[in-house]
């Protein structure tokens, strides 16, 4: 019997029922419970069904983060030249030149260093503000009201939300007095919606006026929020950036790849040349052919950037996606009354006037639009 109910819950979890939509007898009769809350028992059931209430963290290696700084074209010809410069140039009794291949090996090191570490704190800045943002929230269990982690929070559970509480999962309003929600974070509203009894309330906005009880009908990853937050994680567009990089690189590896193939047949067939001579010429075309120290100069420079960026509140997770936005032309932003008055109007530059119609002279800054 359980495992049916289980199999019947998580049914109701995979949205087989619109739990946003139904009336509200219906949301109990399909969460199998009551106004007056989950049992203990019965929660920690539903815990081990649906999993915790917090966003999917993906474990990633601190070594393969770091080595992937070294993977990219200019890095792939500097690695060339360092082998080159310790497997090849062993010849004509003379040792491998060590002080090229420890000069280059210390500059792609310095190189992902700075990177991986400009990251990793970005990284830890940004989970500790979602640490921070994940609030306490008040549950009916077994009858009694408790404060308790949002992270146990299961799909049936009652809570209570008041004035200043950030909603802790998706849930539906029982009978109360309207709230005031700001969900501007997660729909753009500029202004506080009024949602009242039956009304539907997304995880992470924030209550702004009002006091009311509501039942949970989603958790994790299945909220409004995790479902968002999982579309942005599965975006792997290559940002402009490291376009240009490639782009760089890949004219790089072509020119000095035919520089090269020219040099082996002057100085070999035609010239007759010594074999370690030959390689050294090879091995300075090599290196004077790469911008060497330009990951490093670019990387620091990011990284200043994202400092700055950091003292004034602001976390970037990439540090590329400082150069991607001061490289931008346009920027298109939906309800622009969020970022300037609220008030929406329309550019009289852009309009085409016909016979009975007229401009009105508007003043003031303001959101312009074309029409």
């Amino acid at each position: 019997m359980a495992e049916k109910e289980a199999g019947n819950l998580e049914a109701v979890l995979k949205e087989v029922v619109d739990l946003e939509n139904i009336p509200l007898e219906e949301v109990f009769d399909n969460l199998r419970c009551s106004r007056a809350g989950l049992t203990a028992e019965q929660a920690q059931q539903r815990l081990q069904i649906f999993g915790a209430n917090k966003l999917e963290e993906k474990e990633e290696s601190k070594v393969l983060k770091f080595l992937g700084f070294m993977w990219n074209p200019l890095s792939w010809v500097m690695e060339a030249a360092a082998i080159m410069a310790i497997a090849l140039a062993n010849g004509g009794n003379k040792p491998p030149d060590w002080q090229d291949f420890i000069g280059i090996i210390t500059l792609l090191v310095i190189n992902s260093t700075i990177s991986f570490i400009e990251e990793n704190n970005a990284g830890n800045a940004a989970a500790a503000l979602m640490a921070r943002l994940a609030p306490k929230a008040k549950i009916l269990r077994d009858g009694r009201w408790t404060e308790e982690d949002a992270a146990i929070l299961v799909p049936g559970d009652v809570i209570s939300i008041k004035l200043g509480d950030i909603i802790p999962a998706d849930a539906r309003l029982l009978e109360g007095d309207p709230l005031k929600i700001d969900q501007s974070a997660l729909t753009g509203e500029s202004l506080p919606a009024t949602k009242g009894p039956g009304d539907g309330v997304y995880s992470g906005s924030t209550v702004k006026q009002g006091e009311i009880e509501a039942v949970v009908i989603a958790t994790g990853v299945h909220t409004f929020f995790g479902k968002a937050a999982h579309l942005v994680d599965s975006t792997n567009q290559v940002g402009h950036f490291q376009k240009v990089l490639t782009a760089i690189g890949n004219f790089c590896i072509c020119s000095i790849g035919v520089g090269m193939f020219i040099e082996i047949i002057v100085m070999y067939p035609i010239q007759h040349r010594a074999y370690r001579p030959g390689i050294d010429n090879l091995l300075v075309l090599l290196i004077g052919g790469i911008p060497i120290a330009m990951p490093t100069v670019l990387s620091v420079t990011m990284a200043i950037g994202s400092h700055r960026l950091s003292q004034q509140g602001a976390i970037t997770k990439r540090m590329t996606a400082i150069e991607e936005m001061a490289g931008m032309d346009v920027l298109c932003s939906d309800k622009t009354g969020t970022l300037t008055l609220n008030k929406l109007t329309v550019d009289k530059n852009l309009v085409e006037s016909g016979p009975g119609f007229r401009k009105r002279h508007h003043s003031g800054p303001s959101d312009s639009h074309g029409c």
